[in-house]
């Protein structure tokens, strides 16, 4: 089942410009979760990196990959819908090629651990089926 940007904004309580998912492709209960984040350079983040050569950051890569994530929290505990999920950690992050303007970051997370409100992800997003980060997500849910 997709979930268009109302959808998204239902779930996710990210506003422009720190909500980096556009559309959710896909979610299998409890277990994945793959999202669509289209780089624009309309983006605020372009006017600073870098204004001669447009990079999208890591870090919001890394989010768009948590943001994703919090999709599978939700896809268990959709009564929850005020349940907060915050970074509890990011590991084994792995930048491969660079995101630019124009491209389409496809992310994928997998429900890799779970105990009680701490949860882990194996999270990786891709560019044209290439993948250009990957890393472990750690969210902890906060009610």
């Amino acid at each position: 089942m997709t979930k268009d940007i109302e959808a998204i904004r239902k779930i996710l309580p990210h506003r422009y410009p720190f909500l980096m998912i556009d559309r959710v492709l896909e979610v299998r209960e409890g277990e994945y979760c793959k999202a669509v984040k289209n780089v624009t350079i309309n983006e605020q983040i372009f006017q600073g990196h870098f204004p001669e050569m447009a990079v999208f950051p890591g870090v919001l890569q890394l989010e768009a990959m948590a943001q994703t994530s919090a999709f599978i929290i939700d896809s268990v505990m959709p009564e929850d819908h005020g349940l907060m999920a915050f970074y509890a950690g990011v590991n084994n992050a792995k930048f491969r090629k660079q995101v630019v303007p124009g491209d389409q970051l496809v992310i994928e997370s997998t429900l890799a651990n779970r105990k009680k409100q701490f949860w882990v992800f194996h999270a990786k997003a891709f560019v044209d089926e290439k993948v250009v980060a990957q890393a472990e997500v750690r969210l902890m849910g906060s009610a």
